[in-house]
């Protein structure tokens, strides 16, 4: 049982300027690291949309009492909180540099070997969850308050009385907890682009 295979020897021009049915491989290791950076482009766009919803929900966050007198009127607003003005500012600041952070993860997706733009991402993507994390954590204990008092101090619950002010503000927490996952996850997806592979 022998198999032969007949191969003609054809010498001509037109034979010679053929290309070979059989590609040399042409993958490129690492290229993971483009898709990376696609997905860190798309993870920080949604980021911007939580970081800005969650400063405009808590900056327009007031309710005015429908009952009052010409001398009294019962009204909440963020500005009365210092804790809340704060959370509108660092979310902000956040939003703002993570709209500037958008030409940098662009570079990313043209150059997706570059460690440059990775790294001061990396940093300046903990530096964003590190003021967006406080401004959560802060604003979350303020919700709380507002929602169950303090019976050790006497402090009464005004969600009861203000519950539009209170549900705002609840959203804009939990937009702003949303952003500082997106955040997490974006430093997590710079350190893997960094990786040497």
């Amino acid at each position: 049982m022998s198999a032969r295979v007949d191969i003609p020897a054809d010498t001509s021009a037109a034979a010679k300027g053929t290309a070979p049915l059989i590609a040399a491989s042409t993958h490129v290791k690492g290229g993971y690291k483009k898709g990376l950076a696609i997905f860190d482009l798309v993870l920080r766009l949604g980021a911007v949309v939580t970081a800005l919803a969650a400063a405009a929900t808590m900056g327009t966050t007031d309710q005015t009492l429908p009952f009052f007198t010409q001398f009294f009127q019962f009204q909440a607003s963020y500005d009365d909180l210092p804790t809340f003005q704060f959370f509108v500012i660092a979310m902000a600041i956040v939003s703002g540099y993570l709209i500037l952070s958008l030409p940098f993860s662009i570079v990313a997706i043209i150059r997706p070997h570059a460690t440059g733009p990775r790294l001061l991402l990396i940093i300046l993507d903990t530096v964003a969850l590190t003021l967006n994390t406080a401004a959560a954590a802060a604003a979350v204990a303020i919700v709380d308050l507002a929602q169950n008092g303090n019976s050790s101090a006497n402090w009464l619950g005004i969600c009861q009385q203000f519950g539009d002010f209170c549900q705002k503000a609840s959203g804009a927490v939990v937009a702003s907890f949303i952003a500082a996952g997106v955040l997490l996850f974006l430093i997590v997806i710079s350190a893997l682009a960094l990786r040497k592979r």
